[in-house]
């Protein structure tokens, strides 16, 4: 009897059970709610702010980060709407530059950073240092003391250790910043163990259960030195529903009450974070900015009458949501090779150096032929990359049309956050360049890598 993989016809005539959906009816086709703003096509070329990708490719090379610039600010602009009686701070660890940083300093935003380099850059655009808050859960003594010096709006502290550390800093140099206590509240987001923040058994924050969360709050308001300003929470990442801030909401308000009946105050503040997910791939819609904004600000005040509180001021930190579908990643097809009863795998001149989210965590993409359009028969694909890991995968499954061929672009589709930020230099494969297009116009934001820089660091060149 002939046994054949499931996985292997290349036409998919027979699929196993967790197999991906069928092919859509257009494979030109660009979903809205997973390209950028300024995507489309014309004359079966993909285009985004108004550039042929062919010209894009021509002039940077690829691989190549692609940035929709009107699509990043117009989200940024409603987030700030919807928050208009808040506060909204970019998680820059999404993905931060100069230009970057000035996009949303023009936008009204604030800003997160996790590291003295994230700090380094914000203060390079020129980002108002009231307007951005210091995270970190190991920061270095010189990142506070580089924080204190310039004046960041907010400190969230993560440990005894750091509070104590803090608290010796700025009574050396006269300051007192205002500081926020991290909260783990337990709360199970539904995303992935690597980007859930909440539970208690990770790194992050102080554990509201054992009550770690109100000593920190204690060891805080014993330093007149820091001014203690609210709390800090965040579940996780690429989170749909609401149920987990709901549930976090509760917690914090419990630990609000604690403090009002322990120490006579109550906190003005209250930081939310982030998570908010993003469309990845067809057929999934994200809650705009608006009802989320409303179902947070009405889950907060519920909470809040229920103890008494008076309602804090509210802090988001939305960072994959105002730049993951902005961004484009293009490549250029080198090999396309049909393993007979198996699958056939399309192999590009990127892979997990560009983007380690789908070795690192599962990811899934969606993408798509870019340089022209084509009516050829649906061929399911997987896309790769160029580097000595069977795992260098860019997108696990997809449906490409069986004409694709070497030097061909493909454009994989909501690769604005985290895939730039995480990029590596395994094999010694230069970082891509990250370009801004808008309004017909093309820009450099961030130059490519070359040999040389790889081999600055190089102690021992020429020796």
């Amino acid at each position: 009897m002939s046994r054949v993989h499931p996985a292997g016809p290349r036409h998919a005539d027979v699929l196993p059970e967790d197999h991906p959906a069928g092919p859509a009816d257009d494979l030109n086709a660009l979903d809205a709610h997973v390209w950028p703003r300024g995507a489309t096509r014309e004359g079966g070329v993909l285009t985004i702010g108004g550039i042929d990708v062919r010209d894009l490719a021509k002039e940077y090379g690829t691989p190549l980060y692609v940035y929709d610039e009107e699509d990043v600010r117009s989200r940024a602009r409603e987030y700030v709407a919807a928050f208009h009686d808040g506060d909204v701070h970019y998680a820059s660890k999404a993905f931060l530059c100069t230009a970057v940083a000035r996009w949303l300093k023009e936008e009204g935003l604030g800003l997160d950073v996790c590291s003295g380099g994230e700090l380094a850059v914000a203060l390079a655009a020129g980002f108002p240092t009231e307007r951005i808050t210091l995270h970190g859960s190991n920061k270095a003594s010189w990142e506070l003391e580089k924080a204190l010096e310039v004046g960041v709006g907010r400190i969230v502290v993560d440990s005894f250790e750091e509070i104590a550390r803090l608290g010796y800093l700025a009574q050396e140099k006269g300051v007192r910043p205002k500081v926020m206590v991290r909260v783990t509240t337990g709360v199970e987001a539904h995303t992935h163990e690597f980007i859930a923040t909440a539970h208690d058994d990770q790194k992050f924050g102080f554990s509201r259960s054992s009550g770690a969360a109100l000593e920190a709050v204690r060891r805080v308001l014993a330093l007149k030195q820091l001014e203690l300003v609210g709390l800090h929470s965040h579940i996780g990442s690429q989170i749909f529903d609401v149920d987990g801030f709901e549930v976090a909401a509760h917690r914090l308000a419990e630990l609000l009450v604690a403090i009002r009946d322990e120490h006579g105050i109550e906190l003005p503040e209250l930081d939310l974070g982030g998570g908010y997910g993003i469309a990845y791939l067809p057929g999934e819609e994200p809650h705009d900015p608006k009802s989320i904004a409303d179902g947070l600000r009405e889950i907060v005040a519920h909470e809040c009458r229920a103890y008494g509180l008076a309602m804090p001021r509210l802090t988001v930190e939305p960072g994959r949501a105002i730049i993951g579908p902005g961004g484009v990643t293009l490549y250029e097809v080198g090999t396309v090779k049909d393993v007979e009863g198996l699958r056939t795998y399309v192999s590009v001149d990127g892979g997990m150096s560009d983007n380690l989210r789908t070795a690192l965590y599962g990811a899934e993409y969606t993408g798509a032929l870019a340089s022209r359009s084509s009516d050829a028969r649906p061929m399911l694909s997987r896309l790769v990359g160029k580097h000595c890991e069977s795992g260098d995968i860019v997108v696990r499954d997809l449906w490409f049309p069986e004409d694709i061929a070497a030097g061909d672009l493909v454009a994989v589709a909501a690769t604005g956050a985290y895939c730039r930020s995480m990029a590596s230099n395994y094999n010694h494969v230069p970082k891509p360049a990250v370009v801004a297009v808008r309004d017909g116009r093309s820009r450099v934001i961030v130059r490519r890598e070359t040999a040389e820089d790889l081999l600055r660091l190089d102690a021992e060149v020429g020796a």
